[in-house]
């Protein structure tokens, strides 16, 4: 789960080319696993362009083939993270040919009618220094790894960079409602009608016209049905607007797995937490080590939650103690590594979250999807394992 500083220069290069507007004979795009998730370089026009990039700048723009968000960007005198948040896309999207995109900030509807209100106190800022991890920034300004994470939209293995500015979020938000004095909840609405699985395709019909249609991607398009990015679609056929759901994943514990998984349920009972709590647990160690204690993992993730010294984890000696990891994961009250981390006990409303959502949001892995593939499987651990 480290933060690392320091990134090649073709770090950019090799962002850019994930989100290239890919021509309709081009090959399947290929992605890189070094490309950093939820990290946006910064990249600055000269002075003195500037004024000018300012004034000549159009609103929108067309994709064309060839293009990409990075060099789109800086031909307009803008950063490519700006142009990709204006446009909802994150660095692993692909742009297409004949797609617009926003070249300024769209305005806040709600600015003008809003009453005024006392202000806020505002987030503090921090630029990245040389030698900076993300763990030494979140003690210096008295908060958590995860808050600093999930303030500036970082993943598991994103990268910090100097000169970069993070957001460290303020201490003031309200503490979670106990479940105990919670609001009496109020009367079912009718059931929404559902969703369309298929579309028809019309003429005219493009696959990024059907995406916003319908509240999707190319990307998730694509999936659904088997296209690559040079496929054509034809009026008459029908289009899947949504993936097939994976497969449950199932195993056959051995004697050290199984010796692992009746300790993470003990522990789980001793502290009270609901067989959900105790399923999502072992679901997050089968993914991360195969329910085994590893002495390695990527860059520096030990243990069997795979937890990183460099995130505020513990020691690695601490980590490598199975118990202590287990302890750690569910966090709460009693957790052995205090503030410094957040355990699924610690994480407002996780009981209301999808089981891969709640295993997200303490893991924070560039897969989590990964989780839910084992829910029925580690629900039949937690009910059979003795």
């Amino acid at each position: 789960m480290a933060i690392r500083l320091g990134a090649p220069a073709a770090v950019i290069g090799t962002l850019a080319a994930v989100i290239a507007a890919t021509p309709s004979n081009a090959a399947e795009p290929v992605r890189t696993q070094q490309a950093p998730s939820g990290v946006l370089p910064t990249v600055t026009p000269r002075a003195a362009d500037a004024a000018h990039l300012s004034s000549a700048r159009p609103t929108t723009y067309v994709v064309r083939p060839g293009d990409t968000v990075s060099a789109i960007a800086i031909r307009n005198g803008l950063r490519p993270a700006d142009v990709l948040a204006w446009n909802g896309l994150g660095w692993r999207s692909i742009i297409q040919p004949g797609q617009p995109l926003r070249l300024t900030a769209p305005a806040s509807p709600s600015a003008a009618a809003a009453p005024s209100a006392p202000a806020a106190p505002s987030a503090r800022t921090h630029t990245v220094a040389r030698g900076d991890t993300v763990y030494a920034i979140a003690r210096r300004y008295g908060t958590t790894v995860a808050a600093i994470m999930s303030a500036n939209g970082l993943g598991r293995s994103a990268m910090i960079m100097p000169g970069q500015k993070l957001t460290i979020p303020t201490a003031s938000a309200p503490a979670p409602v106990p479940a105990s004095s919670a609001a009496p909840v109020a009367s079912p609405k009718p059931a929404a009608p559902a969703a369309p699985r298929t579309h028809v395709v019309a003429k005219g019909d493009t696959l990024f016209g059907i995406a916003r249609t319908y509240g999707t991607s190319v990307a998730v398009l694509l999936q659904a049905n088997g296209l690559g990015t040079g496929s054509i679609i034809y009026p008459g056929q029908t289009l899947n607007l949504t993936p097939p759901a994976p497969a449950q994943r199932t195993a056959t514990l051995d004697a050290g797995q199984r010796a692992h998984a009746l300790r993470i349920i003990a522990i789980g009972r001793e502290l009270g937490v609901s067989d959900r709590g105790i399923a999502i647990a072992l679901a997050t160690a089968m993914v991360e080590s195969t329910m085994r204690n590893l002495d390695h993992g990527d860059r520096d993730s030990l243990g069997l939650f795979q937890q990183r010294p460099s995130q505020g984890w513990g020691t690695p000696t601490q980590i490598m103690d199975v118990e202590r990891s287990i302890r750690v994961f569910y966090g709460g009250a009693h957790d052995p590594n205090g503030s410094a981390s957040n355990g699924l006990l610690d994480i407002a409303g996780w009981q209301g979250k999808s089981f891969s959502a709640a295993a997200q949001a303490v893991q924070i892995s560039a897969f989590p999807e990964r989780y839910g593939l084992w829910e029925q499987q580690a629900m039949q651990w937690v009910a059979g394992l003795r």
